[in-house]
């Protein structure tokens, strides 16, 4: 009888080790509710997608996936808040471009550095701009507005959700590939700002085709291009920027998911093989697509080169004034 007893110690004495080890906590992860924090608002497009991947993760852990909506400043004040919690993998962030690439740029202080308190997971999404104007704008293609641009400096106005925002940035990369010079418009909202481009206040804004449908159904908006490589398949006769006489650029903003820095490696790498299995599902897919949005997926290493190709695009026009430091 005391065989079986001292094999069962033994056993066991061999299986202690194992405890604590990071396969044994990578296989229990999620051990609670995880926090994703969303730095928009709540029905908005970001947002619609931040839950539906919340969904397809929560029903493959086991754990809820709570949705956390803090929009404001940029994402500063929400990854500020991010950044104290545990790096346990517990809490991840919707990082977008001003989160990784403008903010550093942007800002002489900030309560993080992407560089130091993040770990990059994967490429979320992206949207695709169009350059909208008023219905009864005198620029009726793009071509005529850059003539304008060239004629007289400031005489084009443009409108953006803010100084840096995504929308800023893409209008002066678009300006400074044309060599124009043109009157920045800031507004709060993106409601005042699209009344503002439909009344001729502005003339011209960017933003995505699932954000102005109503107003271009109405006639109160015209889409002068469309800033991708290729025409969007559901409005075909939308020309791209350069078949509209502009320069070749391209309007993508875009998000990802990344985690704290110093979150265990076993963690890390099974929150990367499940948010993979959950961008495959085809109703988030689905759920995307009506959002306006495209999910693009991608390696760790693919999100910190997008980083750094945004980086060597914004620099540039921090650096010559056409976007001011804060």
């Amino acid at each position: 009888m005391p065989a079986p007893a001292l094999s069962r110690r033994a056993l066991l004495a061999s299986a202690l080790p194992l405890v604590g080890s990071p396969q044994v906590r990578a296989a229990t992860f999620p051990q609670q509710p995880v926090r994703l924090v969303v730095p928009y608002a709540v029905g908005i497009g970001p947002d619609v997608v931040a839950r539906g991947v919340a969904e397809q993760l929560a029903r493959r852990w086991g754990q809820p996936v709570l949705v956390e909506n803090k929009p404001g400043a940029s994402g500063i004040v929400a990854f500020g808040d991010v950044r104290r919690t545990p790096a346990d993998g517990h809490t991840l962030y919707l990082a977008d471009t001003a989160t990784l690439v403008v903010n550093p740029l942007l800002h002489s202080q900030l309560p993080y550095d992407p560089q130091v308190d993040l770990v990059p997971l994967s490429l979320l999404f992206r949207a695709t701009f169009l350059l909208w104007t008023g219905g009864a704008n005198p620029h009726r293609t793009l071509a005529d507005l850059l003539a304008r641009a060239r004629q007289s400096p400031d005489a084009v106005r443009y409108a953006t959700l803010g100084n840096g925002h995504a929308s800023h940035v893409a209008m002066e990369t678009f300006a400074r590939a044309a060599g124009v010079q043109m009157l920045h418009v800031p507004f709060k909202d993106a409601g005042a700002m699209l009344v503002a481009v439909a009344s001729g206040d502005v003339d011209v804004t960017p933003i995505g085709m699932n954000s102005v449908a109503g107003l271009m159904a109405s006639g109160r908006l015209r889409p002068l291009a469309v800033a991708a490589r290729h025409r969007l398949g559901s409005h075909p006769s939308i020309p791209t920027v350069v078949e509209a006489g502009g320069p070749p650029v391209e309007m993508h903003p875009w998000a990802g998911l990344v985690a704290l820095a110093g979150t265990p490696a076993p963690v890390l790498a099974q929150l990367q093989t499940d948010l993979q299995a959950a961008l495959a599902a085809p109703e988030l897919r689905a759920r995307t697509d009506q959002a306006g949005f495209e999910l693009t997926p991608s390696s760790p290493q693919a999100l910190r080169d997008r980083v750094a190709a945004d980086l060597a695009i914004v620099k540039p026009l921090l650096d010559e004034g056409r976007i001011a430091r804060m």
